[in-house]
C-alpha cells in the first residue's frame, strides 16, 4: 500500500486488510535511457520513466504533509503528498482521504519541500473535507480530501506558489498525466508521466515505477495544468510500486470541492 506503517495498522483494525505494500526501494531511481517511449502530452519527457522532479515554479504547487510537531525538524517526517488547487479564496489543497485516517493532530503542508527545507514556508491546515462515502464506509471510490490552508502573515498559499485547476468529468487516457510525489524514503519528490487507463467505472490506473509509501495523495496533472486525480483509491493506491491508482473525479469530487470552497472563508488566520 502507498501508506505509512501507522496508517496501515489503523486501517487493518477498522476493516479488511489489503495486500501489503512491497518493500521500499533500496536504491535511487535511475532514468531509463533505453526507454522506447515518446515525448509526453504534458511535455515532461518520456512515458513510464520515474525520476527526481525538476525544481520549477509549477512543481512548488506539490508538497509534503507532516504532523504539526515536525515543524522544527522536517527531515524524515513527511508521510503523504498534497498539492494546491485553484479556488476563490486561494487556500485549498487536495490529497487522498486515506492519508488522514487515524490522524487527529493538526497537519502541516510544505509546498516544494526538499532536503529538510521549506522554500515557500510551512503552512498549517485548519480544516479537512471528506466525502460521506469515505467517512461512512472507507469507500475506496471516495478516496479524496480537500484541506483549507491557514493564511500566513496575510498571505495565502496560492498567492505564493500558484494552484492547478481541478478538473472533473474528464475522459481517462485521452492525454498523459504527470504524477509527482514524495516517497517516505526520500527527501525530494519524484515524478513520472504516462497515459492512465480505466481500471473500472470509478477508478483509473497508471504504470509508473517506484511510487511506494508516502506517494499517496500525489496529484495527477494533465497538459492543461489540471488535477484529474490523486494517488489513492483502489487498494490504497496500489499493492505494487509500479502501478498506481486514483479515483475518477466525477460528481462526488465536484460536490466535495464546492463544499470545501464554501468552508474556505471560515478558515482562521495564522
Amino acid at each position: 500500500m502507498k501508506r505509512t506503517a501507522r496508517t496501515v495498522r489503523t486501517v487493518r483494525t477498522a476493516h479488511k486488510a489489503h495486500t501489503s505494500r512491497l518493500s521500499l526501494y533500496a536504491v535511487s531511481l535511475l532514468l531509463a535511457l533505453t526507454s522506447a517511449s515518446a515525448a509526453s502530452d504534458a511535455g515532461m519527457g518520456p512515458f513510464g520513466v520515474a525520476a527526481h522532479a525538476v525544481v520549477t515554479a509549477r512543481s512548488a504547487r506539490v508538497g509534503a504533509l507532516f504532523a504539526a510537531d515536525r515543524s522544527a525538524r522536517l527531515r524524515g517526517g513527511h508521510f503523504c503528498t498534497a498539492s494546491v488547487v485553484h479556488s476563490p479564496h486561494r487556500n485549498l489543497i487536495v490529497t487522498a482521504a486515506h492519508c488522514l485516517h487515524g490522524r487527529t493532530e493538526e497537519l502541516l503542508f510544505v509546498p516544494g519541500y526538499r532536503d529538510g527545507k521549506a522554500p515557500y514556508g510551512v503552512w498549517k491546515v485548519g480544516r479537512w473535507f471528506l466525502s460521506e462515502g469515505w467517512e461512512r464506509e472507507r469507500d475506496e471510490d471516495s478516496d479524496v480530501a480537500f484541506g483549507v490552508v491557514r493564511d500566513r502573515g496575510g498571505e495565502r498559499v496560492e498567492d505564493v506558489v500558484g494552484g492547478n485547476r481541478l478538473a472533473t468529468g474528464t475522459t481517462t487516457g485521452v492525454t498523459a498525466v504527470t504524477v509527482s510525489g514524495y516517497l517516505n524514503s526520500q527527501e525530494a519528490p519524484i515524478s513520472c508521466t504516462n497515459k492512465p487507463t480505466l481500471q473500472r467505472r470509478a477508478q483509473q490506473r497508471i504504470a509508473c515505477p517506484g511510487f511506494s509509501a508516502g506517494s499517496s495523495g500525489s496529484p495527477w496533472i494533465n497538459g492543461d495544468e489540471a488535477v484529474v486525480g490523486v494517488l489513492g483509491g483502489h487498494d490504497g493506491g496500489g499493492s505494487t510500486a509500479d502501478v498506481s491508482f486514483s479515483v475518477l473525479f466525477g460528481v462526488e469530487a465536484a460536490r466535495l470541492y464546492r463544499e470545501a470552497e464554501r468552508g474556505e472563508r471560515d478558515s482562521p488566520v495564522n
